[in-house]
This record gives structure tokens, sequence and C-alpha cells, in this order.
């Protein structure tokens, strides 16, 4: 563990499927609450922390095409299927004082801004955590390539990927008790084992723009800030 955190800007990716809590759709919002604490916990470090948060609890684009759909239209309702988790985990960080903005690759004024990188960094600079919704705002693109583009956009120092466990493992250790967890990996060994972190786009862009990647569970809490600071349960991926 450091006495400082490790990175002073950072990118957080967390699923849709992370704020559902056990519930089987939807928002549970005392997992929002918790999320958004360890949010604030990083910003009491003095870390810089945009966000980007899936849609999967709500809505998924593939399952229009998987029966026969259009795709363009079923990735446009998955994006805003991300404004609406924005949206929640942003009124989550307000109601702990945290000055949050929503940034939306799709516009809609009404009810956030839009994202433009000169906005992203004019909001981190003023001490804000900036959500990032909308995906790419564009078909055919996961939350997984937003994050890692945005990431890159903000200058992040580090994607931090929230998953269901705390890092990447050999297998799915909750269906396979003889799983191990990689403590480092290699952009390109992701890539080559085909571990199923983040998709082929985003870790290939992580790895073009020299960001690492580190997985840990979002369901830990506390456990964003305890990596921050060095210590926790990880996998990091990295070429350095």
């Amino acid at each position: 563990m450091t006495s400082t955190p490790l990175y002073k800007r950072v990118l957080l990716k967390a699923s849709g499927e992370a704020l559902m809590g056990s519930q089987g759709f939807g928002i549970d919002v005392t997992v929002a609450d918790r999320i958004a604490s360890d949010i604030a916990e990083a910003r009491a470090m003095g870390v810089e922390v945009g966000v980007v948060v899936g849609g999967g609890n709500i809505f998924r684009g593939v399952a229009v095409a998987s029966k026969g759909g259009d795709r363009v239209t079923g990735d446009h309702m998955g994006m805003l299927a991300t404004v609406i988790n924005a949206l929640a985990l942003a009124t989550s960080l307000r109601k702990q004082s945290i000055d949050t903005v929503v940034l939306s690759a799709i516009a809609m004024p009404e009810i956030c801004e839009s994202f433009s990188q000169r906005a992203a960094l004019h909001h981190l600079a003023q001490g804000r955590v900036v959500i990032f919704a909308g995906g790419t705002g564009n078909p055919f693109f996961t939350t997984d390539s937003a994050a890692a583009l945005r990431a890159a956009e903000m200058g992040a120092e580090a994607i931090f990927k929230g998953t269901q466990v705390d890092g990447i493992y050999t297998a799915d250790p909750k269906k396979d008790p003889t799983a191990t967890r990689f403590d480092r990996l290699t952009h390109s060994e992701v890539l080559d084992k085909g571990l199923a972190v983040m998709d082929v786009t985003a870790v290939a862009l992580a790895r073009e723009n020299s960001i690492p990647i580190i997985v840990f569970s979002i369901h830990e809490k506390g456990g964003f800030g305890e990596i921050l600071m060095g210590g926790g349960l990880k996998t990091i991926v990295s070429d350095n």
C-alpha cells in the first residue's frame, strides 16, 4: 500500500448488471449508492474519476438482432439504457454531495449535456465526476469500447474494469473451482488467450494508447479505493 494514490485520473467501467444487485432487472438503488460511495472515496483522495456505465440491466442491443430485428435500432435502445443508468448513478453521487455531470454521446439537452472532449476535460478540471453515457454514440460498439475511447480522450492513467469477480481467471471461478487468478497480463496476452475481460476492440485501443486495465470486483465495498492505493485483489493488464 502507498501513502498516495497510484493514479491521478482514472476511468471506471461499471457494467449495467452491477447496478442490478440481486434483482433480475433494473437498478438497485442501494447498490448504486454503494458504488457512488466508492467513487466518493476516490475523489476524497484527490483522484479525478470518469465513469462509463453499461446498460445490460435494462436492455441489450444484440437481443433485438438475435431475434431477427435490426441491430442498429437495438443498439440505439441499448444506448438509451446507459443514459438511464448514468442518471441513476449521478443521483447517488449527488446525494453524497459529489459534484457530478452526465455527458451523453447522443444529444438530449433536456436531460444531460452532450459529450465533447473539451467539456469532459473542463468538468474534470473543476473537480467533478464525469459520467459518460450513450456508449460511443455508434451502433456495433460496446460500452467496453466506449470506456477505452473515453479513457484515451480524457487522458486517463488507467481503466478500472469493475466485474463480478476480483480479477481475470483461467476459467469462470464461479463454475470452475480450480480456476486461478492472473496477477498480471499484457494486453497482447489477453487478446491471444481470448480472455473475456473486455471486447477485442477495447483491449486493442487500450494497448494502442498504453493505458493499463485493472480488473477488480465492483461488489467489494472500498475495493476501488484500496486498489488505487496499491492494495486489494485485482489483475493488472499492462505492457509496462
